[in-house]
C-alpha cells in the first residue's frame, strides 16, 4: 500500500535520520504507534505528522485525515492473510487440515508479531462507521476463506451448513481473539503462541493433527 518514494515539495518539520521507508508509510508507523499507546481518540492529526518528523500539511497530502490512516492499518492486519488464504486454497499437494493449521499460525503471527498490537483496533467503536467497509469487506473474505478449509477437511465435510458456520466462527473468533491475550502479555514467544493457537483451533473443528 506504500509508495517507492517521496513526493518533492513537502518538507519536513524536523530533521531526523531518514528511515528508508516511503512517507505514506512513515505516516502510518506513526499513527500505529500513537493510536496504540495514546489511543486512537486522543490521537490528532498534528501529532501524528509530528511523530513522524513531518508538517501536518503532508500528512493531509497522503491521508484525508484520522479515518483513512486507521482504514489503511486495519486492512494492512487483513490482506495479507487473505493473500495466503487464497493461495492455500489453490494448494491440493497438502491435505486442507495442513493448510488450515498453516493459514491459523500465521494469522496469529500477523496480528502478534508486529512492533504494535494493531489487531487492538478492532475494538475501536469508530470501525462500525461507513468509512471501514473496505476493511470488513476483506475480513469477511478471510472468514469466508477459512470457512471453505474448514469444510474441506474431513470432520469439516460431515458437517451441515449450520454447524459448519458454527465451528467457523469459532475457529475465525478464536484467531482475532488473540488480540487481547496478546495484549496481555506482549513478551510472549510469538512463534509458538501462534502453534499453540493453531492446534486450538485444529482441535475446535474436531482434528487431532495436521497430518502431511
Amino acid at each position: 500500500m506504500g509508495t517507492t518514494g517521496r513526493r518533492v515539495g513537502r518538507p519536513r518539520a524536523a530533521q531526523r535520520p531518514d528511515s528508508g521507508l516511503a512517507v505514506r508509510d512513515e505516516l502510518l508507523g506513526a499513527a500505529a504507534e500513537l493510536f496504540t499507546t495514546l489511543g486512537y481518540a486522543a490521537t490528532t492529526t498534528r501529532a501524528v505528522a509530528e511523530r513522524a518528523g513531518l508538517r501536518q500539511a503532508t500528512m493531509y497530502h497522503y491521508f484525508g485525515g484520522k479515518e483513512d490512516l486507521l482504514a489503511d492499518l486495519l486492512e494492512s492486519t487483513v490482506t495479507p492473510s487473505l493473500a495466503l488464504a487464497r493461495g492455500l486454497l489453490a494448494d491440493e499437494e497438502r491435505s486442507p487440515e495442513t493448510r488450515l493449521w498453516h493459514l491459523c499460525r500465521s494469522d496469529v503471527e500477523l496480528l502478534c508479531g508486529g512492533p504494535h498490537n494493531l489487531g487492538g483496533l478492532y475494538l475501536l467503536p469508530e470501525v462500525r462507521a461507513e468509512r471501514f467497509a473496505g476493511f470488513h469487506r476483506v475480513r469477511a473474505d478471510l472468514k469466508d476463506a477459512y470457512g471453505r478449509l474448514l469444510a474441506a477437511t474431513g470432520p469439516g465435510s460431515l458437517l451441515d451448513k449450520g454447524e459448519l458456520a458454527v465451528r467457523t466462527d469459532l475457529v475465525f473468533g478464536l484467531i482475532e481473539g488473540v488480540i487481547l491475550v496478546h495484549r496481555s502479555d506482549p513478551d510472549r514467544p510469538v512463534e509458538a503462541f501462534a502453534a499453540a493457537t493453531a492446534d486450538a483451533a485444529l482441535r475446535i473443528v474436531g482434528v487431532t493433527e495436521a497430518g502431511a
